[in-house]
Parts: structure tokens; sequence; C-alpha cells
């Protein structure tokens, strides 16, 4: 009973939640944090047991990242690659982290891994969220030169999701860097256009625009704050939303 009032509360009743590796960091300057992987997973459970389909799509900067190793003079396509692996990892680890809270999970790998995980399919991937549980789509778009940002516009584009989550470090969108600069404005609300006008680094232009393209509010919220997740999905809490 409890779980059916939730669901009549909830903004939206499928979602795409994107992280990025660093925000799985935590302390440390490399690698994943287990108590933040941990609790990132029981924020998605929360969000399900709301009666929310939940899909992820995870970066892999906290590993390996391939523009910094193209920018040192290797192939950009190779090191495009080698960043889509490190997101594998990261698939795997909260995948890991969310059935020991109890979460069935599959893990969809755009560049086929038969050994550790599904490939991509999106029916597939439909079906396995209408049946509850959480989707983890690694590999990126499967293609050098996009980002996992891109990825996660496709893949909310794809599925056909009413929203697509940014877990940040920080409260939603600022027009600078809040941790440089003290001066920096926080918004409530943007448009598309704003934020691609004003440059503000929310994600890359590609992701931006295929969410606006498929009509799909961005809402940028930290990751970091507990039960911030469940919050964003009944409109409470700090967020920034853009569409």
């Amino acid at each position: 009973m409890t779980e059916k009032s939730h669901s009549h509360k909830t903004r939206y009743k499928r979602v795409l939640l994107k992280i990025s590796g660093e925000a799985l960091m935590g302390s440390r300057d490399y690698g994943l944090e287990p108590e933040i992987v941990t609790r990132v997973a029981t924020e998605i459970k929360t969000v399900i047991d709301m009666s929310v389909q939940v899909c992820v799509v995870i970066g892999g900067g906290n590993i390996f990242r391939g523009v910094s190793a193209a920018a040192q003079g290797m192939d950009r396509a190779t090191a495009d690659y080698m960043g889509m692996l490190a997101t594998v990892i990261n698939a795997l680890a909260m995948q890991t982290a969310l059935e020991k809270a109890g979460v069935p999970t599959r893990v969809l790998s755009a560049i086929p891994m038969a050994s550790v995980c599904e490939p991509y399919i999106r029916r597939r991937a439909m079906r396995h969220m209408e049946k509850g549980r959480a989707v983890i789509f690694a590999a990126g778009t499967g293609n050098p030169f996009f980002t996992t940002d891109s990825a996660a516009a496709l893949r909310a584009s794809e599925m056909q999701c009413d929203a697509l989550l940014k877990a940040t470090k920080v409260d939603g969108v600022y027009s600078a860097d809040p941790a440089k600069d003290k001066n920096a404005q926080r918004f409530d609300k943007l448009s598309y256009l704003d934020v691609l006008a004003r440059d503000l680094q929310v994600m890359d232009t590609s992701a931006i625009s295929l969410a606006r393209q498929s009509n799909i509010p961005i809402l940028v919220f930290s990751i970091f704050t507990h039960g911030a997740f469940a919050d964003v999905m009944q409109g409470k809490g700090k967020f920034t939303i853009i569409e």
C-alpha cells in the first residue's frame, strides 16, 4: 500500500540516472570508493521502490579519461575505447552493490563482451525495466568521439525516459564553478538554449541538443546529498531543471 501511494507522488515513471566516474571516487585520487558506490545503490533502490523504472549510465573518468590520454599523444579512438572499458568496470561494481541491496540488475554493454554482461539490445533493456530491474548501460555509445553524457542522452531517448537526471558534486547548475568562484550564480531553471548559449558545461553540447530534440528534461542535483535522488523524483530538494 505504501509503495502505491509513493508511486502517485513521483513526477516521472521512467528515468535515466547519469553518474560521473569521478563522483564514485570519493576522497580517492583514482578508482572507486566502496562506501559511495553502496550509498548510490541505496539511493537507486529507494527510487525503484517508489515504482519508478531506473536505468543508469556511469562515466569512466575515475579509471581512465580518453580525452586527456589523447591530449598526451595517444590515438583518440584507442583512448576512447579504453575509456569505454573503464565504464564497464564501474558498471559491474554498481551492479554488485545494487544486487547486495536487493535490486535485480542487468549490465548491457554497447561493446559485446558475453562473458561479463549482456549486449545492448533496446527492447531487452526496456523489458528488464518493466520487470522492475535496474539497467546499467556500459561502454558509452560503443563509438569513439562520443562522451558518456552523449550516451546518457541517447539511451534516455531510446528508452523513452521521462527525464534524465545528472548526478554531480553540486546541487544544481551554476554560472561558474562554485568551488572556485564565490560569486557563482545558481539557477533553479534553464532552457536548453540557455545552457548552450552560456556554455554552462553541464553536459556536452551534443547531449544537450539530443535531450532538446527528444524533449527530455535534464535535472541536475548533488549525489552527495542523502536522499536527493528520491527527493528530486518528487519535485523536492535542490536541483536545477533544464527543459
